[in-house]
């Protein structure tokens, strides 16, 4: 089988695998094949497997949690979970909405700043993040060229499990 050097999250973003060795593509794999064999997320059981198995696996490489939440098997088993949730109907995609309250949080003081630098009204922009409204594209657009970012169209990967990277 073709190894497989990236793997795509929910949101279509990379997961860089090329530098995992086999017995960390095997974890991904055995996640894999845990979360299909055991796919009602309200069990609770493949959250308490891969937490328990990946942390009990990098442990024995003589990694932190810490150090183990930030690796790529984890990540991919968050993003497993994210799916089966999804599919079950316990959670949904983010929207745009989402990734604005994150670039206020990271990039402006208070939501008023960020009101300032775009444009858009503080009692819009409530309603917005509230998800009672929407912008237009076109507000959004130039409200985000305002503050150096933009709007790409990507397709979305399906929310069932990947195929494993082994």
């Amino acid at each position: 089988m073709t190894q497989v050097d990236t793997y795509t999250d929910l949101y279509g973003r990379p997961i860089d695998t090329s530098s995992l060795d086999d017995e960390e593509r095997q974890m991904i794999a055995e996640l894999d094949r845990f979360a299909k064999s055991h796919p009602d997320i309200r069990t609770g059981e493949y959250w308490n497997f891969y937490i328990a198995r990946v942390g009990e696996f990098y442990e024995r490489r003589g990694l932190t949690r810490r150090e183990t939440t930030k690796s790529a098997v984890w990540r991919i088993a968050q993003d497993i979970r994210g799916r089966m949730m999804i599919a079950a109907g316990l959670a949904r995609r983010g929207d745009y909405r989402d990734d604005l309250e994150r670039i206020i949080l990271r990039m402006f003081p208070s939501r008023r700043a960020f009101c300032e630098a775009t444009g858009i009204s503080e009692d819009m922009l409530s309603h917005v993040l509230a998800k009672r409204k929407h912008l237009s594209i076109d507000t959004l657009a130039d409200s985000l060229a305002k503050i150096g970012y933009g709007i790409q169209i990507a397709q979305l990967p399906d929310a069932s499990p990947p195929a494993s990277t082994s």
